[in-house]
């Protein structure tokens, strides 16, 4: 199998199109809000935990971004972001947004013009599991 070397280009997905369970996902978002929810110390390992709640989105609405340890230091109000691979995780019947260590979280090179869209809040839509039986 010979790899060109080249790579493909990455599909973007808009915040409303987010599903809950899903994964994968390429977002170009706006950064709104940023609250820390949790900031420990070194423990006896000497590592660091942080966790902060943020709010992106982009022109078709707005969802809460779980970030994590470096993940915090990116998530200024403002800025735009650029996300890979994120994936959508269910807390309290409520989707949130999250990247893992196999995803990527960064500033975007070309800042976009867009303001995030906040009366479509897609995590205050409240899910519920439904098991079905044939």
């Amino acid at each position: 199998m010979a790899d060109s070397g080249a790579r493909r280009q990455p599909i973007f997905t808009k915040v409303d199109q987010l599903r809950p369970g899903t994964h994968g996902h390429n977002l170009l978002l706006k950064v709104v809000d940023t609250k820390m929810v949790l900031q420990r110390g070194g423990g006896p390992q000497g590592r660091h935990m942080r966790i902060a709640e943020c709010l992106v989105g982009d022109e078709t609405g707005i969802i809460v971004f779980t970030a994590r340890n470096d993940q915090v230091d990116v998530m200024k109000p403002g800025t735009t972001v650029d996300l890979r691979n994120a994936r959508i995780d269910m807390f309290k019947g409520s989707m949130r947004l999250a990247v893992d260590k196999w995803g990527i979280v960064k500033a975007a090179e070309r800042p976009d013009d867009f303001t995030a869209k906040e009366d479509n809040n897609m995590s205050l839509i409240e899910f519920e599991l439904v098991t079905v039986v044939e």
